[in-house]
């Protein structure tokens, strides 16, 4: 690894390159109904298309990571980023539903690669004592996207058109091309890894347990985030203002989630923060399928359910981290494809329970989900990767 000390603003480049790269992740769960409109689908059709980005994103990214894993690393994330500023523009200019799938593949594509070595950049450029802080602030920008990015997306997509939501975020995307190739390190490498490491990371069954707690947890979430809009339309009849408020208040939830994972998972451990997030979620998904309720209660419900959600991220890559040595980006590019993976199994399980049961079923589907989870890190816990560390 290179030794130069780090840029000062190369934490906070990165985490505005996952600012963009959130928006345009997620801004397409704010506006199904518009684009659905627009395309021909209804809202559950146009969900699909977090299933194609998910299911792109969990098969390209750990290949992709690993292919490139003997070229610099700024070349690689200027270029991955490059793929998801030009999928932005390719998704806003599509005729139809079948050319904005393959924009999402594309987008996916890009995201895989850059997302997993911005993590595997800040972590390895900074103190193991600073690790889950660090990772927290390189995703910090995934979570302002969840405060600002989404709900405006969203905004924009109901008034003026979800085209121009995605030319939004291309136009954010140019100067953060600049970014990358002036804050990331010249020559910057890690101990190459390779498609062996790849393949000798996924025959260790006890790792792939570990960070396939990645997608049980995420997949129980949006079971029912994927449907939210829909789902406050039908029993809150809210529309385009009530929808961005509450995503906007699941934004400020995030903030001080992002935070707390940080300081949890530095304090009292992985293990400790994990299985707390997991009961949280067991007690307070299965209330949305109590809607409707009062604004008050709507509103805290939403907040602290978003606050539980994105105190994960840190704890689980931190641990993830510790047992993967230099191969860390390919762990990182697995875990990352665990995160899409998850979210396409939870949205198809969603839309399921939306055609079998109707939309109130989905609290209590995600409920479930959380306590799959929990039983999940239980059985990671007690059969530790070969390489395991202290929590």
């Amino acid at each position: 690894m290179d030794t130069t000390p780090p840029d000062r603003l190369l934490i906070p480049t990165l985490s505005a390159c996952n600012f963009i790269i959130g928006i345009g992740a997620f801004v397409i769960i704010g506006m199904l109904e518009p684009l659905g409109a627009d395309l021909g689908r209804s809202p559950a059709q146009a969900g699909q298309l977090m299933t194609v980005y998910a299911v792109a994103y969990a098969i390209l990214s750990p290949l992709l990571v690993a292919m490139t894993g003997t070229v610099g690393r700024r070349r690689v994330m200027a270029a991955a980023f490059g793929m998801f500023a030009f999928a932005a523009a390719l998704s806003a200019l599509a005729p139809n539903f079948t050319v904005l799938s393959v924009a999402r593949v594309l987008a996916a594509a890009g995201a895989g690669i850059f997302t997993p070595l911005a993590a595997a950049v800040g972590a390895g450029l900074y103190p193991v004592a600073q690790r889950a802080r660090v990772l927290a602030a390189v995703f910090f920008g995934l979570t302002i996207s969840q405060v600002v990015g989404v709900p405006a997306g969203s905004w924009v997509g109901y008034t003026f058109g979800w085209r121009w939501a995605l030319w939004l975020v291309f136009a954010l995307a140019l100067p953060c091309m600049w970014l990358i190739w002036t804050r990331v390190p010249v020559g910057l490498r890690f101990q190459p890894v390779s498609l062996r490491d790849l393949r000798d990371v996924m025959r260790e069954g006890r790792l792939m347990l570990a960070i396939g707690f990645t997608g049980t947890f995420i997949g129980s979430q949006y079971i029912l985030f994927t449907y939210i809009a829909p789902l406050l339309a039908e029993t809150m009849a809210f529309g385009r203002d009530g929808i961005t408020l509450i995503l906007v208040i699941s934004g400020l939830g995030a903030v001080p989630g992002n935070i707390m994972g940080g300081f949890l998972s530095d304090r009292f451990g992985w293990r400790v923060t994990l299985t707390g997030l997991c009961l949280a979620q067991m007690c307070l998904m299965p209330m949305f399928s109590l809607l409707p309720l009062s604004l008050g209660q709507l509103f805290v419900l939403v907040f602290l359910w978003a606050m539980c959600s994105w105190s994960f991220m840190a704890a689980q890559q931190g641990r993830l981290i510790g047992l993967a040595g230099h191969r860390a980006p390919v762990v990182l590019a697995l875990n990352a494809a665990a995160i899409y993976l998850g979210a396409a199994i939870g949205s198809a399980i969603g839309g399921g329970m939306i055609a079998g049961y109707g939309l109130k079923s989905l609290g209590i589907a995600a409920g479930i989900g959380a306590a799959v989870a929990l039983v999940h890190l239980t059985l990671s816990v007690r059969l530790p990767p070969l390489r395991s560390t202290a929590s």
